[in-house]
C-alpha cells in the first residue's frame, strides 16, 4: 500500500468518496418526501369506481397500489382507519376515446384510454389545514389495436403514474 505521508493510499481515498457521497452536506432525497415529523401513520379508503364505464377490478386495484405506493415511499405505517394522513375519494372517469383517425376509414389508429380519480387528503395533524386538498388527477395512456387485450397493462401503467401523482401532491408539493 502506498503512503503520503503517514497516510495510507487507501484511506484516504476512502475519505474523499464519502466527502463526494454525502455532497457537502446536503440532503437529496425522492423517497419520502417532506413528510411532517408528526405524522406517523396513514390510512387509505376504499376508492369506489363512479364513473359510467366500470372496470370492475379497478377500484381494488387503485386502492391497494395507493397504499403501496406510500407505504414503500414513506416512513409512515398504515393502519386500516384514522391515520393521522387520511385519503378517501372515488374514480370520477374511465374512458376510451380516439387520439387520432386514419385517412379515408372510421376506424381510430390511435385511441386513448384515460382515469380520473377524485382524492380528498387530510392531514389530522396539520390544525391549520393548509396541507389538506381535495383534487382531481387524471392520467392517459395511448394504445394500438384490441383494447381488451391490452386493458390490464394500460390499467396498471396509469395507476402507478396517479398514485404517484397523489403521492407527489400529498407529500412533496407538487
Amino acid at each position: 500500500m502506498f503512503k503520503i505521508r503517514g497516510f495510507a493510499l487507501g484511506s484516504l481515498l476512502a475519505m474523499l468518496m464519502v466527502c463526494l457521497i454525502q455532497g457537502c452536506g446536503v440532503n437529496y432525497s425522492l423517497s419520502g418526501g417532506s413528510i411532517p415529523e408528526n405524522l406517523k401513520t396513514y390510512s387509505v379508503a376504499f376508492f369506489e369506481n363512479i364513473s359510467p364505464v366500470v372496470n370492475p377490478n379497478l377500484s381494488q386495484t387503485f386502492t391497494e397500489k395507493l397504499k403501496e405506493t406510500i407505504r414503500t415511499q414513506s416512513r409512515l405505517s398504515q393502519v386500516n382507519q384514522d391515520g393521522d394522513a387520511l385519503f378517501e375519494g372515488v374514480i370520477t372517469n374511465y374512458a376510451i376515446t380516439a387520439a387520432a383517425v386514419e385517412s379515408n376509414t372510421d376506424f381510430a389508429a390511435l385511441n386513448r384510454l384515460t382515469v380520473t380519480v377524485k382524492v380528498t387528503y387530510k392531514n389530522t395533524k396539520d390544525e391549520t389545514g393548509e396541507s389538506d386538498f381535495e383534487e382531481s388527477f387524471t392520467q392517459f395512456k395511448e394504445f394500438r389495436g384490441e383494447f381488451t387485450a391490452q386493458e390490464n397493462t394500460l390499467s396498471a401503467e396509469i395507476v402507478k403514474m396517479l398514485t404517484e401523482d397523489i403521492f407527489n401532491r400529498a407529500f412533496n408539493n407538487w
